[in-house]
């Protein structure tokens, strides 16, 4: 059930594009099966960083069991991701890590 959301101020092109690469690398990066991934792009908000409105991104990775120890991996690929594809430095990009509780994500009528 991992869920990525990216939000930038940047125009995204090609967002289904943007989408099924950011959910290839969902997967790969936690070790769970695409099918299982969700990814929304949010593209052209009104994000300010630092005081300017330079390109910049905010990150939301949640997924059940998501491990701690692996964050900083994760906020390395992530970054890099979002410089190479959107030209957004990792110093204006912020990523927030949620592992809810299994009882509080719920789908297909019932809960993990």
């Amino acid at each position: 059930m991992p869920v990525l959301q990216i939000t930038t101020n940047r125009t995204v092109d090609n967002t289904d594009q943007l989408a099924e690469q950011a959910s290839s690398l969902t997967a790969e990066m936690l070790g769970k099966p695409e099918s299982y991934v969700m990814v929304s792009i949010n593209d052209d908000a009104n994000l300010i960083f630092a005081g300017t409105k330079d390109p910049c991104a905010h990150l939301i990775l949640k997924s059940l069991g998501l491990p701690e120890s692996e964050t900083r991996a994760y906020s390395e690929k992530l970054c890099g991701f979002i410089e190479q594809q959107l030209g957004v430095p990792p110093s204006r990009t912020y990523i927030e890590f949620i592992s809810p509780e299994r009882h509080m994500f719920g789908w297909d009528k019932r809960t993990f």
